[in-house]
């Protein structure tokens, strides 16, 4: 099968699994991380978050405003954060 044929036959698939007509063989969800509620139980400022992760405070403004999500390498660190707020601190003192 020609790769053309391959796309074909995907898109096809991907429009019968939207239409309802299919069944996904495999769905990934991932959870995104509510970096206002990290941030306020660490008890830092926005500042200090941008600073921990390398990144500017409007990318922070942005996450805790739902414009944008983290990827990446942010949204690993942000889910060990999550999960081990002790992490924050060795993170902000590098």
């Amino acid at each position: 099968m020609s790769i053309f044929n391959e796309l074909k036959a995907s898109l096809e698939e991907a429009v019968d699994i939207k239409q309802s007509k299919k069944q996904a063989a495999r769905v990934t969800r991932y959870d995104v991380a509510n970096v206002k509620a990290i941030r306020l139980k660490l008890e830092v400022s926005q500042q200090e978050l941008a600073d921990a992760l390398g990144t500017s405070v409007d990318t922070i403004k942005s996450w805790e405003n739902k414009r944008r999500n983290p990827t990446g390498l942010a949204a690993k660190v942000l889910a060990t954060i999550q999960d081990n707020p002790s992490f924050y601190h060795d993170l902000s003192a590098h």
